[in-house]
């Protein structure tokens, strides 16, 4: 992937993977616009980084999605890669017990149905574009969930399903779709403190920026590499000692 001279919308831009994607992005000299939900989060983004424009957008709604491509492909006619990466986390009750359903619901507005309908909406945009592509922001739990979190889980198995699919069928077109598999990283996913001790932002972004200056597809990092590429009994041990309780 071409890592300079590009229009990048970024979604979930304003912290995070996103945010440090943003920045590494900008400062290669890419025109990088971000997405976010509040309003705050975007000021403090823009604060660090002048050099981002920034768009307040909830794409967990449907309304807002359309309303972002068009604002974008209207005001930013050379975009030429959509990075997907806005995501939540929650830590809901245990299935055993009841469920508030909104909160399901929104995980899959978010992390699902956002990407795929965005990568919907752009996809005839960046067939016109140079070195278009589509990035999908998965997780290593994907491939070995855990319990607790399985809606979370689910939604990024799809988004990885996905994701393959979309790649096959974009194969002549000319636009790349790749797919970043983070494992835990140390951001404010979920809330804050839950991923003290995942991998380094700093460290996860710079190898994400080799990679893809690499041409890779599809990566991981660290334990979500080990996850992307093991066997299915790896992967059962990989479930069974992520979920002893």
């Amino acid at each position: 992937m071409n890592l300079s001279k590009n229009t990048v919308l970024i979604t979930g831009g304003a912290s995070g993977i996103g945010f440090a994607l943003a920045q590494r992005l900008s400062h290669l000299g890419n025109h990088v616009v971000i997405c976010g939900r509040r309003k705050e989060q975007l000021e403090i983004a823009k604060s660090v980084c002048p050099e981002l424009d920034t768009i307040q957008c909830d794409v967990s709604k449907e309304s807002d999605r359309v309303s972002l491509f068009e604002r974008v492909t209207k005001e930013y006619p050379k975009l030429n890669i959509l990075i997907n990466n806005a995501g939540i986390q929650n830590r809901l009750a245990p299935l055993t017990e009841p469920q508030n359903w909104q909160s399901h619901r929104l995980e899959l507005a978010t992390n699902v149905e956002a990407p795929m309908h965005l990568s919907h909406l752009f996809i005839s945009h960046l067939k016109s574009q140079a070195s278009p592509a589509i990035v999908n922001v998965s997780s290593g739990l994907a491939f070995s969930p855990i319990s607790f979190m399985a809606t979370y889980c689910a939604t990024k198995a799809a988004l990885h399903s996905f994701t393959l699919s979309l790649r096959h069928q974009l194969r002549n077109t000319g636009i790349s779709v790749i797919e970043i598999i983070p494992p835990s990283v140390n951001t404010d996913l979920g809330g804050k403190g839950l991923h003290d001790d995942g991998a380094p932002l700093d460290a996860f972004a710079d190898h994400v920026m080799t990679k893809l200056a690499e041409g890779s597809l599809e990566f991981g990092y660290g334990f979500s590499e080990k996850s992307r590429l093991a066997s299915r009994a790896d992967i059962d041990q990989l479930f069974a000692n992520m979920n002893r309780n």
